[in-house]
């Protein structure tokens, strides 16, 4: 039977190191799923997509983004979500999120990862969480591996979910909401130095 796990990163370069660790292990790259925010357009300019940008954060972290994840795991795409905004999906849940649909709000992303086996309460969190900006690691494992495959995502700084969220409250947050307008770059920037 198969179990999933998540990890939320502030760091694209941790979850891309993340993600590399557990194709090194032997974790089933059609079991992995990874999702990150593309509000400054850097994934979608450097994959060669056309969806809008507001700003560039740096053609280099767009590079070693998508070539990491697009060299490692199945099914790379620039995809729109409601509240998010341009992202960038690979593995499971980016076919999840792009067979909701255009306009799926709620559906899209919660859920897709609800569909891959992931709580709805947390669903809704890493919804929030890559809306500003963070890069969401999910994988489907065999029970049998499944403390390691935690191990290796923890050996990556994820947030503290928990934490984070309590913070998000205490400034008024309640849920993800997908008629929100989606972060700025700027408001990520922000967000990342928060943090």
């Amino acid at each position: 039977m198969k179990t999933t796990v998540s990890a939320l990163y502030d760091n694209r370069t941790d979850a891309v190191n993340a993600v590399r660790a557990l194709v090194d292990r032997g974790i089933l790259r059609d079991d992995i799923s990874v999702v990150a925010s593309d509000a400054a357009g850097e994934y979608t300019e450097y994959h060669g997509q056309d969806l809008p940008a507001d700003d560039t954060l740096g053609g280099a972290a767009a590079g070693a983004m998508v070539g990491g994840v697009g060299g490692l795991l199945v099914g790379l795409a620039a995809l729109a979500i409601p509240g998010i905004g341009p992202v960038i999906a690979a593995g499971p849940i980016a076919a999840a999120i792009a067979g909701a649909g255009i306009g799926a709000a709620t559906g899209g992303i919660i859920g897709a990862l609800v569909d891959l086996g992931v709580d709805e309460d947390r669903a809704d969190y890493y919804a929030e969480g890559v809306r500003r900006g963070g890069t969401l690691v999910t994988v489907r494992a065999d029970e049998s591996v499944i403390d390691d495959v935690a191990d290796i995502l923890d050996d990556y700084d994820p947030v503290d979910l928990e934490s984070r969220v309590d913070r998000w409250r205490e400034e008024g947050w309640t849920t993800y909401d997908p008629d929100a307008d989606p972060y700025t770059v700027e408001q990520i920037r922000r967000e990342r130095v928060r943090y």
